[in-house]
């Protein structure tokens, strides 16, 4: 699957102390060469020294080996690598322990919660390492170390002299895996059949226990996204930036992709993204995404599950408790302009639905259900979206014919599924189980739930008109019909009607407070969703506030750019950008919202009912 990423107005600046900036190594030349300078310092102090480089997938590992090798060579230095790689089980073991989370589903697994990656490391040959560890004064090495996911073990740490962790992003790990360059646990070189359900099911929960296990106890943190431009700090600058970036709203890196439905409106309000022709998903906010730290003397990314080490700032400690590790809300935005008039089966989303907390828990073992909202950003000709059913449906009919065509062969959708007219500013609760999708001609704020700490999508497709996708490649829409979800479909489906959409699901906005040049709006809800949809509009400084508890995500949704500015300390703030969103964290309190030129903005934004 395609995946760009849009890093315009992304950067998050954290002023630092002159002497922490100082500090800060930037450079694979230079962070290298610190490295074996400092195993070389310890080496003459104490003899024999092991040291640990743990670190996430997607690294570069075997640049990381060969240039290390010839970093210590030119200090003299007798290094030994141990590479993770060699420590695990064999590929057919890893497997087999994997099974119970890659399921039979064709596209969905079951999360390893309590899985470590012990349970994958072979025993023999971590203790024939144990024993060579407690003999290494009889060698003449200087230093060993063991390096590779995994390299901190639990059975090696009191060996260890120093420890580094190098960190990895999703989106280039995912490119990885989708051109078969990924080297995952147990390989020396890239698995060409290595399955994304063993990432997101189990690997992702493996590395994700270890890496917190690993920074409890590092020495020195390393940027390694990008193996050509390394940067390295010790462990207390490093928390010093986590710390004070989780003081501020966040702003994250977009990622958009093409797709069925593919449109155009992006190119209007994107500077150019190369490569990419079309748009259909666009993340503004979520666990997925990279977030951009500018230090000064660099800018940093990393991975959004790294805030999550301060888990009550960011989210509050009800959700720190229910919820652990898990950032609860995300939001999307879905393409849906086209210059020139196209069929409904060209321009609208799948006709979907989702699970609930039960649902996910029960067949996936995830911690929270996918609720979901559309707020209509523009509306353009015919502008509409797909939402329950006719009141004279067949819905026997409906299933067996969706059945019968499994996305391959078409059928008269619109005497099943309710198409309504839309506007700028209408509001769609999606509750679990109603069958809906973005019905085209218009733009779609998308706020959610995300039920996923590793940032798994959950929609089950019913019915996407047998039409063709895109192939990213060939940059036509010349790829495969997409695969259903039918069993997931049907079993969750609650068989939702016109009437009750109208009814319950067709929101409108109530005035909580305002003035002449501010107004907050709260959209009426139904019980079942677990998040409050809030509107302001402004034109002067606007005031509110976390309490203290609500992780918050604003969405500029009118207006060029509007201002996040704290009211303890003004000299904290961010800017977004139209269309751009960010994450207010639960302890940021009171703030307000600027108008930097006094023109009317409005943004949309999400928090969790309970908090």
């Amino acid at each position: 699957m395609p995946l760009y990423e849009y890093r315009k107005n992304a950067n998050n600046s954290v002023p630092l102390p002159p002497e922490a900036q100082k500090s800060i190594l930037v450079g694979t030349a230079a962070v290298l060469a610190e490295i074996a300078t400092l195993l070389k310092k310890l080496s003459q102090k104490k003899g024999c020294v092991t040291a640990a480089l743990d670190g996430w997938y997607g690294v570069n590992w075997a640049l990381l080996k060969e240039e290390l090798t010839l970093a210590a060579k030119a200090q003299g230095l007798s290094l030994h690598l141990v590479f993770t790689g060699e420590l695990f089980k064999t590929e057919a073991e890893i497997e087999i322990y994997r099974k119970p989370y890659v399921t039979d589903d064709p596209s969905f697994g079951r999360v390893n919660n309590n899985g470590i990656l012990e349970d994958i490391f072979d025993v023999q040959k971590i203790a024939d390492l144990k024993n060579r560890l407690q003999n290494r004064a009889e060698t003449d090495l200087n230093v060993i170390l063991v390096i590779g996911p995994g390299a901190d073990m639990e059975e090696l740490i009191s060996f260890f002299d120093v420890r580094f962790y190098a960190d990895f992003t999703m989106q280039p790990l995912l490119w990885q895996m989708w051109d078969s360059k990924l080297v995952p646990f147990g390989c020396e070189e890239p698995d060409r059949d290595y399955h994304w359900k063993k990432y997101y099911y189990c690997d992702f929960y493996l590395l994700l226990k270890q890496k917190k296990k690993a920074f409890s106890r590092m020495d020195y943190y390393l940027d390694a996204v990008d193996p050509t431009a390394l940067k390295m700090m010790s462990a207390s600058v490093y928390n010093l930036i986590i710390d004070e970036l989780v003081q501020r709203p966040i702003k994250q890196v977009k990622i958009t992709q093409p797709g069925p439905w593919g449109s155009y409106r992006f190119k209007e309000i994107y500077e150019e993204i190369p490569g990419l022709e079309n748009m259909a998903w666009n993340e503004l906010a979520g666990i997925e995404l990279s977030i951009l730290v500018d230090v000064g003397c660099a800018i940093l990314t990393m991975p959004c599950q790294n805030i999550m080490q301060r888990p009550v700032q960011m989210v509050g400690e009800y959700v720190h408790q229910k919820f652990p590790d898990l950032l609860p809300l995300q939001v999307w935005l879905d393409d849906g302009y086209f210059k020139d008039p196209v069929p409904y089966e060209r321009g609208s989303m799948p006709i979907h639905n989702h699970p609930d907390t039960d649902y996910v828990k029960r067949n996936f073992n995830e911690p929270l259900g996918r609720y979901e909202t559309y707020y209509i950003v523009e509306a353009y000709k015919d502008a509409g979206t797909m939402m329950g059913f006719k009141e004279s449906a067949d819905l026997e009919e409906y299933e067996r014919l969706c059945r019968d065509s499994k996305n391959l062969k078409t059928f008269d959708w619109q005497k099943f599924v309710c198409r309504w007219p839309t506007n700028v500013g209408d509001l769609f609760l999606i509750p679990p189980g109603t069958e809906h999708g973005h019905g085209g001609n218009q733009m779609i704020l998308e706020m959610d739930t995300g039920p996923s700490v590793a940032g798994t999508e959950y929609s089950f497709f019913t019915y996407d008109f047998a039409r063709n996708t895109w192939d990213d490649k060939a940059k036509s829409m010349t790829a495969p019909p997409m695969k259903m979800h039918i069993e997931h479909s049907f079993r969750n489906n609650k068989w939702r009607r016109e009437k009750y959409v109208q009814e319950h699901l067709r929101a409108r906005p109530v005035v909580v407070r305002g003035d002449g040049d501010t107004r907050m709006d709260r959209f009426t809800s139904v019980d079942e969703m677990p998040f409050e949809i809030e509107r302001f509009v402004f034109s002067k400084p606007m005031s509110h506030s976390t309490e203290g508890r609500f992780l918050q995500i604003p969405t500029l949704t009118v207006g060029k750019t509007a201002i996040i500015r704290s009211k303890k300390n003004p000299h904290i703030q961010t800017t977004i950008e139209f269309l751009q969103a960010c994450l207010i964290p639960a302890g940021f309190g009171d703030y307000e919202f600027i108008s930097p030129d006094g023109s009317q903005c409005t943004i949309v934004m999400i928090r969790l009912k309970q908090s």
